[in-house]
């Protein structure tokens, strides 16, 4: 089977490094294992992209059908909430999804304070232009305080640019509640398709520990815990993240 990855904000494909070398390490061919990258995150924004929930939903969709077969679909950050749009939408384009995001979909989501900063007129284009106008060495370091592994920082750092924080701030404008509430009610229907909701326990940017079971439950996906983990458990244990996408991919394989 292929598996796709769909990282999130403020990112680039890189984050995702040291995992895929750790599952080509355990088996699997590097050609069936692929990135995409969300316009305006480490690729174009096409012409006329509005960067908002729904484009983006729309964009993987276009990915994902153009692929030969149904996926493994793999999101973080933002890339998970991509994944559930588009399962909720089109589960025939993939196999089986995983998201380590899914708490934003529950009813009592409180976007983080980065957020509602980002969806504050004037605030947020003062930020991203501090943000991602800094230079490199500072980009780096404001990652790595915020908790990626320097080494992938140094990589993500590079591709952030004025383009990105220009879709962030769309991004997150289109997102605002009751938005992610609304899309939420939907959540019954990724059902359809095996769903695995990775629960890295000191991530506190997603919801809450039980915002993200119940919304899981609802969604009908397994639970897996990463116990002391934070935001980005790739950079930081891609061993444990292989051995846990391994096993639950290797499940749907037994039937």
């Amino acid at each position: 089977m292929t598996a796709v990855f769909v990282h999130g904000n403020p990112e680039t494909a890189a984050v995702w490094d040291p995992l895929l070398a750790e599952l080509e390490g355990a088996g699997a061919a590097r050609r069936s294992l692929i990135c995409l990258s969300p316009p305006g995150f480490g690729a174009p924004v096409p012409p006329g992209f509005g960067a908002t929930v729904g484009d983006y939903r729309d964009w993987l969709i276009g990915e994902l059908a153009g692929l030969a077969a149904p996926v493994d679909l793999v999101g973080h950050d933002w890339g998970g909430g991509h994944v559930l749009t588009v399962v909720m939408s089109r589960p025939d384009l993939v196999r089986s999804w995983v998201s380590d995001s899914i708490g934003i979909f529950d009813p009592g989501y409180v976007w983080h304070e980065l957020a509602r900063r980002w969806q504050t007129p004037g605030a947020g284009e003062a930020d991203v232009a501090a943000r991602f106008g800094a230079p490199l060495d500072q980009r780096i370091a404001t990652l790595v305080e915020r908790g990626m592994s320097e080494a992938v920082a140094g990589k993500v750092a590079r591709g952030q640019d004025e383009v990105m924080g220009r879709t962030v701030l769309a991004l997150y404008a289109s997102a605002a509640q009751p938005r992610m509430a609304d899309l939420g009610r939907g959540l019954e229907r990724a059902a359809r398709r095996p769903g695995l909701a990775l629960l890295a326990t000191e991530d506190h940017a997603v919801g809450t520990v039980e915002q993200r079971r119940r919304a899981a439950r609802r969604a009908g996906a397994r639970v897996q815990a990463l116990d002391g983990l934070g935001h980005w458990w790739m950079t930081h244990d891609p061993g444990r993240g292989a051995r846990v996408l391994t096993r639950f991919w290797s499940s749907l394989d037994r039937g």
